[in-house]
């Protein structure tokens, strides 16, 4: 890496310089940030996204129910964080932008709140600066998870972020399209290495656990040819991630039990299991 490419200070760190260089955007390709906006009623997807989206669909049938549930574990993940007096949240893995957005729930508890968007699909982050970072606190960069250092080294992380006061990480429905050989808890240790005491994470994630086989293949199979496939993990794999923070109730649960509406609403069973869980560090 050349020499003014290095960050200042302790942001440098050579986790990143065995990591391929990160495939860029392809209109031809199924985009999971697109198909995910698909499933939640909205227009920025194309014909490419649909047609993947509904393969998935097809054996589960509620699933924009679950994409909703997971939608409204976020906005209580940032909710819960901001009332314990987070002030700061990092975003990663963006996607479309869908309101309520981070920063607004933030900003109903604290008018000062900031938020890093992160996404590394270029057209996302052009839509969340177009549509989210329009004033002051609130920045979109282009940045890939699976290169935590360079977010770390970016401008837009280092003139917004400090990580020597409690911060809200947000991976919510991103890690499931990392492989094993991406190292994911690497990628989540990053993070939370640098987290304060009264830092929180928040974290969804799609799981093996309870989801039949022949859902867990077919979704593979509707991601198999788009820009980052489904990777199904167990309960234990994911409560992996949150190794040393302390879990909030009601622990790694299911994403519809996150809220009192989803709960009344999950009387029955999804064919698409899909864990969240919000911890806290010590």
């Amino acid at each position: 890496m050349a020499d003014e490419a290095v960050p200042p200070g302790h942001w440098w760190d050579a986790g990143d310089g065995g990591r391929p260089p990160v495939p860029r955007w392809d209109a031809s390709v199924p985009s999971p940030a697109r198909m995910y906006d698909y499933y939640l009623g909205g227009k920025d997807n194309y014909v490419v996204d649909r047609l993947a989206a509904e393969k998935a669909l097809s054996v589960v049938p509620d699933g924009r129910w679950v994409a909703r549930a997971n939608r409204n574990f976020l906005v209580r993940a940032v909710s819960f964080m901001a009332k314990r007096g987070i002030r700061q949240f990092i975003d990663l893995g963006t996607g479309i932008p869908t309101s309520p957005s981070v920063h607004e729930v933030a900003r109903a508890v604290h008018a000062d709140a900031r938020v890093l968007y992160v996404d590394n699909e270029p057209t996302v982050t052009v839509h969340n600066r177009a549509l989210l970072a329009k004033g002051e606190g609130v920045v979109a960069i282009d940045g890939d998870i699976r290169q935590p250092y360079g977010i770390f080294a970016s401008t837009g992380l280092q003139g917004l972020i400090d990580f020597d006061q409690p911060v809200g990480v947000l991976f919510v429905a991103v890690l499931h399209f990392i492989t094993d050989g991406d190292d994911p808890e690497g990628i989540v240790r990053a993070f939370t290495k640098y987290m304060v005491p009264g830092s929180y994470l928040a974290l969804s994630h799609i799981t093996s656990d309870g989801t039949d086989p022949h859902v867990i293949a077919t979704i593979q199979e509707a991601y198999a040819k788009a820009s980052a496939p489904a990777v199904f993990r167990t309960k234990f794999e994911i409560q992996a991630f949150f190794a040393g923070l302390d879990m909030e109730g009601p622990g790694l649960a299911d994403v519809t039990e996150w809220t009192a509406y989803e709960r009344i609403s999950s009387a029955r069973p999804t064919a698409l299991r899909f864990l969240a869980g919000i911890g806290h560090k010590p």
